[in-house]
């Protein structure tokens, strides 16, 4: 599937959660249920992936994990928060980069309509 085909699934799949939920609901809670829109829509999807930091010749397992990955191309984060900042669209980049990845989506469900809570990042 090309990047932007699977983008649209993925953002159908969003919005189909959001839909269904609305805004107000903890993190976790659209993980898990976007976690089983991208699986009913037959794509390959990991939650909570770990990415190791590696810094020359040394590899760190700093905790750092994505909330889903999906196909092994895209990166999402997902936030519940008022408003999404920088440093947010500054983790998803240094997914990115740890996860040698192009594509990201920041979605934050915590909106009216999900539309204002969609930033797609590209490395």
């Amino acid at each position: 599937m090309e990047l932007n085909d699977l983008t649209a699934t993925i953002l159908k799949c969003a919005y189909t959660v959001h839909s269904a939920l609305g805004p107000g609901l903890l993190e976790n809670a659209y993980e898990e249920c976007l976690f089983y829109e991208l699986k009913q829509a037959g794509l390959n999807v990991e939650r909570q992936k770990a990415l190791p930091l590696v810094y020359k010749e040394v590899k760190l397992d700093a905790g750092y994990r994505v909330d889903l990955l999906v196909e092994n191309k895209i990166v999402i984060e997902l936030k519940s928060v008022e408003t999404l900042n920088d440093v947010h669209i500054a983790q998803v980049l240094t997914y990115l980069k740890l996860s040698n990845c192009k594509i990201g989506l920041l979605i934050n469900f915590n909106v009216k309509s999900l539309k204002n809570g969609i930033k797609r990042l590209i490395l």
